[in-house]
């Protein structure tokens, strides 16, 4: 049933005055976050190099996180809901941060992979934690638009910042302090986090967890991620990889049967049922697949075939960047309380597609301000405009008591996109290349030019399908988003049951 406003928390009349300084802390938090998703790319050569990691092992660098991050977030998420925001979110700043320094003085592989894992561990507490604090303190529609603009800003620039910052880390300092550089972030947010963040009162969820849930709900999620991982590495008719991808439809339909019997499921149904939060996870998990691959070819085109340095190609990402904060501060943050959902996202999944378009016209020899700038802007203010009201919305209208596992969906959206993204995309992408190069190598007045141009027939042809991925996005986001706009007055709320009841926007 939905809330009516007298079950509200007593914030929701009340907004703590200190909720604005609390938004400065966890944006911090999420940031060092979402840029350690990038940021170790640009370093892993260098610390293979020093710890002697095989090329056989080295994508472990990688895996380990992903694999802890995406499988543990439905967890994180409850655990939130019932131990308390608040200090799940420091608790995930401080082994974060513990995780980070064991990476960084790590003297072999196994300390490594073993660090990574441990971030990701910490990652799948503190991301769902910081989203859902969004969630129960900023009651408000317009206070909530401008609150979730920055989040979704950070969002969607930080994996693009967190080149930049890897590549001046790496090439200025030591690849070390990719990971040294979360400690003093995390202390900060830590400190002031613990000042300034609260949890409103009577929102915890007070029930027992489900460990069936969390088991299969785990598993599932860790085998889905690894599968796709695999398929990267080993190809998708491999038996291992095929096995995973069974092994995850039992665990995951299982999940859903057990979470439908039990009386505190890990995964309330009711949550990605709802026709909106459900449109908008898939919009997103489809929007982060076109994403991580163009973050891929785009870093490969630029430091391969054009000669950037690790630096250069990170500054070269800035304007998509300035695209995003634009597109979710200045446009979907301000738009949201006056235009529903559905006409902010699918226009900037649609813009985004066109930006991707410009990209698949790539040539060795492009112009960055002639093609691949314009390109940047579209993406950045397309994505940016659209990641703001996803990220308000998934939350919106949700009890207080299912906030952290609501957020942490978002999450499993986006982690679970980034895996399919980047397996799905670089097989197109090689495949495309092999083509290529196999046609024309033969006979050919320069072999290395035939090399470049085989690499960007294969990104151009895997940046088609994500033109075409994004406009699954927009399909998916007009069909299933019918929310109405984020008021700051009585909104019309869809309950878990269905019903329409009137409670304060939240």
């Amino acid at each position: 049933m939905s809330e009516t406003p007298s079950q509200l928390p007593d914030t929701a009349s009340r907004p703590d005055p200190r909720r604005w300084r609390a938004l400065a802390f966890i944006a911090i938090a999420q940031l060092m976050v979402v840029l350690d998703a990038t940021i170790v790319n640009i370093a892993l050569p260098s610390a293979q190099a020093d710890l002697g990691i095989s090329d056989g092992n080295r994508q472990w660098v990688i895996t380990a996180y992903a694999l802890a991050f995406g499988g543990l977030l439905l967890l994180g998420g409850r655990v939130a809901d019932m131990w308390g925001r608040k200090r799940t979110f420091l608790t995930g700043l401080v082994g974060f941060a513990a995780a980070s320094t064991l990476g960084g003085a790590a003297v072999n592989e196994a300390m490594m992979f073993g660090s990574r894992a441990l971030q990701g561990v910490f990652g799948a507490l503190l991301a769902p934690a910081a989203l859902s604090l969004l969630a129960v303190m900023f009651t408000d529609g317009r206070e909530r638009a401008k609150a979730f603009g920055i989040f979704g800003a950070i969002a969607g620039g930080g994996a693009a910042l967190g080149l930049i910052l890897g590549g001046l880390l790496t090439e200025y300092l030591d690849w070390r302090w990719v990971f040294f550089v979360n400690i003093p972030i995390a202390a900060f947010a830590f400190f002031g986090a613990a000042a300034q963040v609260y949890d409103p009162a009577g929102s915890k969820n007070r029930s027992p967890l489900d460990l069936p849930g969390a088991l299969l709900g785990t598993l599932g999620l860790v085998s889905l991620v690894y599968g796709f991982t695999r398929a990267e590495s080993h190809g998708w008719s491999e038996t291992t990889t095929i096995g995973l991808f069974v092994l995850t439809a039992v665990l995951l339909a299982t999940f859903v049967l057990v979470e439908r019997k039990v009386a505190a499921p890990l995964l309330p149904l009711r949550v990605v049922l709802d026709r909106n939060r459900g449109g908008v996870y898939l919009a997103l998990g489809l929007a982060t697949i076109a994403m991580f691959g163009l973050f891929l070819f785009l870093t490969y085109y630029l430091q391969i075939v054009k000669g950037y340095s690790p630096v250069r190609s990170g500054f070269a990402f800035l304007p998509m960047v300035a695209g995003m904060v634009t597109g979710s501060t200045q446009i979907g943050a301000r738009l949201i309380t006056r235009v529903p959902a559905r006409y902010i996202m699918t226009p900037g999944l649609l813009v985004a597609a066109s930006g991707m378009l410009i990209l698949t016209q790539m040539q060795p020899d492009s112009s960055y301000v002639g093609l691949l700038l314009p390109a940047q802007i579209l993406l950045g203010l397309g994505l940016g405009s659209t990641f703001m009201p996803a990220m308000s919305l998934a939350t919106y209208g949700v009890q207080p008591r299912d906030s952290g596992i609501a957020s942490a969906m978002i999450n499993t959206s986006q982690q679970v996109g980034g895996a399919i993204g980047t397996a799905l995309l670089n097989t197109i992408a090689a495949s495309a290349t092999s083509a290529y190069i196999a046609a024309n190598l033969a006979g050919a007045a320069s072999p290395e030019l035939v090399q470049l141009q085989g690499m960007v027939e294969g990104y151009t042809s895997a940046l088609w399908w994500a033109v075409g991925i994004l406009v699954g996005a927009a399909t998916a986001a007009f069909t299933l988003v019918n929310a109405g706009t984020h008021n700051s007055g009585t909104a019309l709320v869809t309950g878990d049951e269905g019903e329409a009841a009137p409670v304060m926007a939240h």
